[in-house]
C-alpha cells in the first residue's frame, strides 16, 4: 500500500494522461464537492464534456470555483490532465494566491494502459496518437515538477501502484490546535542568556544544568510551556548559551519556537550562501566558530526546520516572528513565511535608513490573540487582540514574556546595553484607548466574526443605512451594549383563512431534531432591552446614573424623568426579588416588551391605523347604504352586498385589533422574559424556565409595574401536548392577544445542521390586520400574501441572533467600547436590509 500524504489545506493537482486513472482515483479517495474536474466544466459552460473548444472558458470557471474554495480553506483536487507545464503554472500560481500549498499527484502509468482503457470508453473516444502524445509531455515535464513549484510530488507508476494508493489528510507543520497550554511567550533575546536565566526563573521555570553548569533545559512545575519568537541569535553576549537552553527547551517539549529573521539568515549563512555579515551576524559566527562541528549541525538544523508561525489553543492563539495578518493564519505560501519572518515594508526608509514598517496590527480585527516581536518597542502594548513582546534588551530596554491565557507581562531588565540600537526605541503603535470609537470602525464592507456563528458579513449599503440610524437616534453607546434580532414567523399554513400557525413553527423545530420547547405569550407592547445599573463607573456613565432603556433599534424609549423613575422601580423590585443577590452583580439586562404599545406607536395609531379605520368604515357604509337601495329598486346587487359586508367586518376587525394596543401613560407595565446578561456573565444557555423564574419574582415583587408573561411547555413528541398549546393560541388571540413566541426550551441550541432559531413568532389571524390591512383575508389577497419565503429571514434571525450574543460576550469579557459596538452595530446594519414586506 502507498500512503500519498497531502496537506488538509492544498490544491491537489492530479498530473496525467486521459485514461491514467484520475477521474476514478477522485471518485475513490475525495469528496464529491472536493474534485474540480475539466470535463463537468467543459459540460457546464458548453453542454458538451467532449467540447475541446470550450477548454479556456472551462478553465476560467474551474479556478474561479477553486479560488472560492481555497477562500474557504477548503482542500480542492484539480482533475484535468495538466500535462503541459503552462497548464500547471497557472494552478501553482492559483494555490500561490490564496496561500496554500500545491500539491501534485502524477499519474505515470504505461501508456498502453491508457490507450487500451480509452479504447473501451462509452461516452468519447481519445485517439492512440493523443493518448500518445499527453504522456511524451509528461515524461518530459515530471523532473521539473519541484521546481515548477508543487511543494509535493507523489508519483504512481503502474496501475496496481494507483489501485493501492491511499491518501493521507496531514496537518499543516503550523497547526499546533490542539496544544493548549498555558504559555509564556517570549520576545526578542539575541544573545541575552544571562536575562532569559532570570526571566524563566520569575516564570517559575527550575533550570536544568549539564556537567558544565550550562543551562540545557528548563521546566515548570505546572506544566507551563515557553514560545520563544525568533531572533534567539545575533549582537549578544552568549549566543551560544541561548542556543544551547533553547534547543534543549525544544527538544523536551518544554518549549516551542519560530524562526526570526535573523535566524533565517544565519541557516544561510552556515550553508555557505553570500550574505552580508552585519546586525550582529559577524557575533553569531564569531562564537560559533569556537564550537564542535556537530554543535553547528544541530544549530543549523534547528533554525531551518523551524515552521514560520504556529497556530495554537484551538485557533485562540498565533505566534509569529513579526505578526502575522488574520488572512494568513494557517495559510502556507512564500509571501506568509515572508510577513512571518520580516513584517510588511511600505517600500519608504526612514531617517536611520531602516525601512518604514506597515502598521499591520492596527488594522487587524481577528479574534485571536497574536503576540509576536522583531521591531523593539519600549513597553508591551495591547493593539487590537496583538502585542509586541520585543521590548530591545539587548539594546539596553527588557526582556519580556506574556502569560498566556493570563495576559499577564514579565519583564526583567537589561543587565547593560550590549548593542547600540540604529535607531532609539520608538514607541508601540498607539492602542486606541478603550472607550474611543472610531467612524471607520462602521463604513464601508465590514465582518464580524462571532463564536456562534463565525463571520458575519455586512455590506456597504447595509452599514450606510446603520450609520445613518445610529448617528442621528441612538442612545449612548457606551450603554447600547446588545440590540436584539428580529424574528421570523413559521412558514405559511395552508389552513384556509390563516397566514400563520403554530403547526408550522412546530414543524421548524422538529425538522431540526429540537422537541422540548415553550410558547411564551407575545405581549402588546413593544420591544425593549432594559438595563438597570447601581456601577455607573462600568459604563463611564455620569454620577447617579440609573441605567437605559432602549428600542430594539438602540433609540432611547422614554423621556429621561420617565425613564429614571422607572429604572429606580425596577432597582427596587430586583432587590426585593432578590435577584440582584442571586447574580452577584451591580448591573443586570433584561430583554424585555414595554406596555402598552401606544406608548412608542401612539402618533401611528392616531395618524395612520385610525384614519384608515375610519375611512374603511366611512366608505363601507356609504356603499351599503347605496347597495341598500338600489337593492330595494329591484336590482340584485347580492354579490356586492355580500362583499361589502366582507369589507366592512374587516374594519371593524381591524379597529378592534389596534385598539387592544391602545392604553394611558399610567399604564406603563414592563414584562421581561429573559436576563441577557449581568456582571461578567451572560445567560443564553440557561434554559427559558430559569429566566421566566426570574420575571415571576419581579411580577410578585412590583405587580403594579411589571407584567407577568404566560406560557406553555411543549412536548413535540406528545400530541395531547401540541394540542394543548394550540388550543392556548387559539384562546390568546381569539381574546384579542398577538399570539405567541416558540422557543427551544433549552434557550441556545445547536445541532449539526447549525444555530436554531432561537424564537418563531406566530401572530393571530385578527392582529395580522393591522400589518396586511383590514381585506387581507380576502382570499385573493391571502393567497398573494402566502407567497412569501422567510428563508431570509431566517438567516437575518440567525446572524442578529450571533452578532447580540458576541456583543454581550465580548463587554462582559471586559473587552474594549469599540469591540463590543463592533457587534451592536452590526445588528443594526442588518437590520436596514431590506425585507420582503410579506413577513
Amino acid at each position: 500500500m502507498t500512503v500519498l500524504d497531502i496537506p488538509a489545506l492544498s490544491l491537489v493537482v492530479l498530473v496525467g494522461a486521459s485514461g491514467s486513472g484520475k477521474s476514478t482515483f477522485a471518485r475513490e479517495h475525495f469528496g464529491a464537492y472536493e474534485t474540480l474536474s475539466s470535463d463537468a466544466f467543459r459540460g457546464l459552460v458548453s453542454n458538451d464534456e467532449s467540447n475541446q473548444s470550450a477548454t479556456a472558458a472551462a478553465f476560467d470557471a474551474l479556478q474561479y470555483v477553486a479560488g472560492k474554495r481555497l477562500d474557504a480553506g477548503l482542500l480542492t483536487v484539480v482533475d484535468a490532465t495538466s500535462v503541459q507545464p503552462e497548464a500547471r503554472r497557472a494552478l501553482v500560481e492559483l494555490a500561490k494566491a490564496h496561500d496554500v500549498l500545491p500539491v501534485a499527484i502524477v499519474f505515470d502509468v504505461p501508456e498502453s494502459v491508457s490507450v487500451e482503457r480509452n479504447a473501451v470508453r462509452t461516452d468519447r473516444r481519445i485517439p492512440a496518437h493523443v493518448v500518445k502524445r499527453q504522456n511524451d509531455q509528461l515524461r518530459r515535464g515530471l523532473r521539473h515538477l519541484g521546481r515548477e513549484g508543487f511543494r509535493k510530488v507523489h508519483v504512481l507508476r503502474t496501475a496496481d501502484e494507483v489501485a493501492d494508493a491511499t491518501i493521507e489528510r496531514t496537518r499543516l507543520l503550523t497547526d499546533r490546535t490542539d496544544e493548549r497550554g498555558p504559555f509564556d511567550v517570549i520576545g526578542d533575546v539575541h544573545g541575552c542568556r544571562s536575562e532569559l536565566e532570570t526571566l524563566l526563573g520569575r516564570l517559575g521555570y527550575a533550570l536544568v544544568r549539564d556537567e558544565q553548569g550550562r543551562a540545557i533545559d528548563a521546566r515548570h512545575p505546572e506544566q507551563r510551556r515557553v514560545v520563544f519568537l525568533g531572533d534567539l541569535i545575533d549582537r549578544g553576549p552568549d549566543v551560544v548559551g541561548v542556543l544551547r537552553l533553547a534547543m534543549g527547551m525544544v527538544a523536551s517539549g518544554s518549549a516551542l519556537a519560530v524562526p526570526g529573521n535573523h535566524e533565517a539568515k544565519l541557516v544561510r549563512a552556515l550553508r555557505g550562501a553570500k550574505v552580508t555579515v552585519s546586525h550582529g551576524l559577524e557575533e553569531t559566527l564569531a562564537q560559533l566558530s569556537g564550537e564542535s562541528e556537530e554543535f553547528r549541525e544541530q544549530v543549523e538544523a534547528f533554525c531551518h526546520d523551524l515552521v514560520s508561525h504556529l497556530i495554537l489553543d484551538e485557533g485562540r492563539l498565533v505566534v509569529a516572528h513579526a505578526g502575522l495578518k488574520e488572512q494568513y493564519h494557517g495559510r502556507a505560501s512564500g509571501r506568509v513565511r515572508a510577513f512571518a519572518l520580516y513584517g510588511e515594508t511600505t517600500g519608504e526608509t526612514d531617517e536611520y535608513g531602516l525601512p518604514v514598517r506597515h502598521p499591520w496590527a492596527q488594522d487587524y480585527r481577528g479574534t485571536a490573540v497574536v503576540l509576536y516581536g522583531h521591531t523593539p518597542v519600549p513597553t508591551v502594548e495591547w493593539v487590537n487582540n496583538t502585542a509586541c513582546l520585543d521590548t530591545g534588551c539587548v539594546f539596553g530596554g527588557a526582556l519580556s514574556a506574556m502569560r498566556y491565557p493570563e495576559r499577564e507581562v514579565v519583564s526583567v531588565p537589561a543587565e547593560q546595553v550590549w548593542y547600540d540600537p540604529i535607531r532609539p526605541l520608538v514607541p508601540a503603535a498607539p492602542a486606541r484607548a478603550p472607550g474611543v470609537l472610531d467612524l471607520a470602525d462602521v463604513q464601508g464592507k465590514l465582518i464580524v466574526q462571532t463564536s456562534l456563528h463565525g463571520r458575519v458579513g455586512i455590506q456597504e449599503e447595509q452599514s450606510a443605512g446603520g450609520l445613518e440610524t445610529i448617528s442621528r437616534w441612538a442612545t449612548d453607546p457606551r450603554w447600547l451594549i446588545h440590540l436584539p434580532p428580529t424574528m421570523s414567523p413559521p412558514n405559511t399554513s395552508a389552513r384556509e383563512g390563516y397566514l400563520e400557525h403554530p403547526d408550522e413553527a412546530f414543524a421548524t423545530y422538529r425538522g431540526n431534531g429540537v422537541t422540548d420547547l415553550i410558547a411564551e405569550e407575545k405581549h402588546m407592547g413593544s420591544r425593549a432591552l432594559v438595563l438597570v445599573s447601581r456601577d455607573p463607573a462600568r459604563f463611564t456613565a455620569p454620577e447617579g446614573w440609573r441605567g437605559s432603556i432602549h428600542t430594539r433599534t438602540g433609540r432611547p424609549f422614554f423621556a429621561p424623568d420617565v425613564e429614571a423613575d422607572t429604572l429606580a422601580r425596577l432597582d427596587e423590585a430586583l432587590e426585593r426579588a432578590g435577584v440582584w443577590e442571586e447574580l452577584g452583580a451591580s448591573w443586570v439586562l433584561l430583554d424585555a416588551e414595554i406596555l402598552p404599545w401606544s406608548l412608542k406607536a401612539g402618533a401611528l395609531v392616531r395618524d395612520l391605523y385610525a384614519s384608515v379605520a375610519t375611512a374603511a368604515e366611512t366608505a363601507t357604509d356609504a356603499a351599503g347604504a347605496v347597495l341598500a337601495r338600489a337593492a330595494a329598486s329591484g336590482i340584485d346587487v347580492s354579490a356586492l352586498a355580500s362583499r361589502n359586508r366582507a369589507r366592512a367586518e374587516g374594519a371593524q376587525g381591524f379597529r378592534a385589533a389596534y385598539r387592544h394596543y391602545v392604553g394611558g401613560d399610567d399604564e406603563v407595565r414592563v414584562a421581561p422574559f429573559q436576563v441577557l446578561a449581568a456582571g461578567d456573565a451572560t445567560f443564553e444557555t440557561r434554559d427559558h424556565g430559569w429566566h421566566l423564574g426570574v420575571a415571576d419574582r419581579l411580577v410578585d415583587a412590583a405587580p403594579d409595574l411589571v407584567a407577568p408573561t404566560r406560557r406553555r411547555r411543549v412536548d413535540l413528541g406528545d400530541e395531547a401536548s401540541v394540542a394543548a398549546a394550540v388550543a392556548w393560541w387559539e384562546e390568546l388571540t381569539a381574546a384579542g392577544g398577538e399570539g405567541m413566541v416558540v422557543k427551544p426550551f433549552a434557550n441556545l441550541t445547536r445541532t449539526e445542521k447549525g444555530l436554531v432559531q432561537p424564537g418563531i413568532k406566530v401572530r393571530g389571524r385578527e392582529y395580522l390586520r393591522i400589518i396586511y390591512g383590514p381585506d387581507y383575508t380576502d382570499p385573493a389577497n391571502l393567497a398573494r400574501l402566502r407567497d412569501r419565503n422567510v428563508g431570509h429571514k431566517r438567516s437575518l434571525a440567525a446572524r442578529e441572533y450571533a452578532l447580540g450574543v458576541e456583543a454581550l460576550h465580548r463587554f462582559t469579557a471586559g473587552e474594549p467600547l469599540w469591540r463590543v459596538h463592533e457587534a451592536v452595530f452590526g445588528v443594526l446594519a442588518l437590520e436596514s436590509d431590506p425585507i420582503d414586506p410579506r413577513l
